[in-house]
């Protein structure tokens, strides 16, 4: 019997209180065809409800796709998952108290699904460690109903680690490109592999049903073994989107996109360099920290333009970037192609990546900040009732040996006069970062003291280093008043460093600061 199916055949495996798996990165591998019709049919019938729903990145685009259409009263009953940023309407859900929810790391999520694979009752690791998620500050509970620690601290030959349970999931909603009758899977036009193959075999090994999107069926025996990702014997249902321009994107940006794929490969020297602004002077002081041959990490938004600077100053070819999706190497993608890329060495699943970065394979990481205290803990996953979460963020920054945060020095109408070297704050921003409290620890600059991390605070006026006492304020730019444009503008006093120093004023210039590494 064909394992192509309709979309109601497909969405009856789908029972009451079932515990659900789903694939995706914002848009990528999103099987947003199968969540529409989900919303549509609880609209209808009430079912089905009381869903506990478990993923690694933010699945939607922020315009109504994806997790969005679950966000209905009393269709989820619980939340597991790493990022929500790109789901606003879930978002409002959490917020409103209408699901118990929990955000938790997002390689620690694809750990849980790896776990469901071996049967392991849960998955140990170090990551997160005094942030949010360890059960003695929040527990990654994330509103006011989620009550239960479900994160545990336990002792290990003498040493403390976390311990997050693994779920008997019921259902895996994944997605691939082509699909045949005996339900093999291919994922030729996917821009990243992700954890689609993973979750289907967490899902089989608990006894439950795999259903699969795809924008291809073909018959029975016209896949070649090299082609499938996922071998039928993992899969129930395969459903074909009715609207794959619409709901079988590669990424937002982009229908599909060979280069992003891997099948071709693009020029690079068409990359336009950025324009003189804050952004610039952020991702160029970052860049003065890249060494030769580093494999590097570059966080969503700001440090994106690392990559953009390391291209322009012509020494982007000696490095080896990487994305937490799963990319290796290339040229990261940007906006809403975030999570792919381009001219790429090689594509690995998330869970594979996070082993990777987990085992401290990088040898640099930059990262956004938003909020930052004496201590040097960061903030980026929570701002009032809004929580995006903490993404790949915790496992990224608490394994990588030196690591850069990035960001404006305030926020909300900050104008600045950048050029000729120097600096000039036109206009204070509204919104304070270094503030006497963060909302959420999402790094724990104890943590990384204690392990000996080498750590950065870039703002475009001031730099600061993490030590054991805590940050130190190492450099400030040219044309910048210390005392009015740093210290008045900081909800703690930091340390200053005896060898304070100005800021390299090539940073602050039209022309490229003829950077080497």
């Amino acid at each position: 019997m064909s394992k192509i199916v309709s979309m109601d055949t497909a969405l009856d495996l789908i029972r009451d209180g079932a515990v659900v798996g789903t694939s995706g990165f914002m848009i990528a591998g999103t099987p947003e065809s199968v969540f529409r019709a989900m919303g549509e049919r609880y609209a209808q019938t009430g079912h089905p409800r009381d869903l506990t729903c478990v993923f690694c990145a933010s699945q939607g685009n922020a315009e109504g796709q994806g997790y969005d259409h679950l966000a209905q009263d009393g269709m989820i009953a619980k939340i597991i998952g790493g990022h929500f940023g790109l789901t606003p309407k879930l978002g409002k859900y959490m917020a409103e108290n209408k699901c118990q929810a929990y955000n938790y790391p997002l390689g620690v999520v694809a750990g849980i699904f790896r776990a469901a694979i071996q049967q392991r009752p849960g998955e140990l690791t170090k990551v997160g460690l005094k942030t949010f998620v360890d059960p003695r500050l929040e527990g990654g509970k994330i509103n006011a109903v989620t009550t239960e620690d479900l994160v545990k601290v336990v002792e290990f030959e003498g040493e403390e680690w976390l311990w997050y349970p693994t779920p008997k999931f019921d259902v895996a909603i994944i997605r691939g490109t082509t699909g045949d009758e005996d339900g093999n899977i291919t994922i030729e036009h996917e821009p990243v592999n992700l954890e689609m193959r993973t979750i289907a075999m967490a899902v089989k090994a608990c006894g439950g049903k795999v259903i699969v999107q795809v924008k291809n069926a073909v018959r029975a025996g016209s896949l070649t073994a090299d082609r499938v990702e996922i071998p039928g014997i993992f899969v129930d249902a395969v459903v074909v989107s009715p609207d794959p321009i619409e709901e079988h994107r590669q990424t937002k940006a982009y229908f599909y996109d060979p280069s992003m794929s891997g099948h071709i490969n693009v020029p690079v020297d068409s990359i336009p360099p950025l324009p003189l602004d804050v952004r610039k002077v952020l991702a160029r002081r970052a860049a003065m920290e890249l060494t030769p041959h580093a494999v590097i990490n570059l966080g969503i938004g700001v440090p994106e333009g690392v990559a953009v600077v390391a291209a322009e100053e012509g020494f982007g070819d000696q490095l080896t970037m990487t994305t937490e999706s799963g990319v290796m190497g290339g040229i990261p993608c940007g906006g809403g192609a975030f999570g792919a890329g381009q001219n790429a060495l090689g594509i690995l699943d998330m869970r594979t990546m996070f082993d990777f970065y987990d085992g401290g394979g990088l040898d640099m990481t930059v990262l956004g900040l938003a909020e930052v205290n004496a201590k040097g803990d960061i903030n980026v996953g929570r701002f009032g009732p809004k929580t995006p979460g903490c993404g790949g963020f915790i496992n990224i920054s608490q394994n990588t040996g030196k690591v850069v945060f990035c960001g404006s020095f305030t926020s909300g109408g900050l104008e600045l006069e950048i050029g000729n070297g120097a600096l000039h704050i036109i206009r204070e921003g509204r919104n304070r970062k270094f503030v006497e409290t963060v909302q959420q620890v999402t790094y724990s600059g104890e943590y990384g003291a204690s392990i000996g991390q080498e750590v950065l605070y870039v703002t475009e006026r001031a730099v600061f280093r993490l030590t054991r006492a805590g940050i130190v304020l190492t450099e400030i730019a040219p044309g910048v008043d210390l005392q009015k444009d740093v210290l008045d503008q900081m909800g703690f006093v930091p340390i200053l460093s005896k060898d304070l120093k100005q800021m390299d004023p090539r940073i602050f210039q039209a022309e490229k600061m003829g950077l080497t590494i």
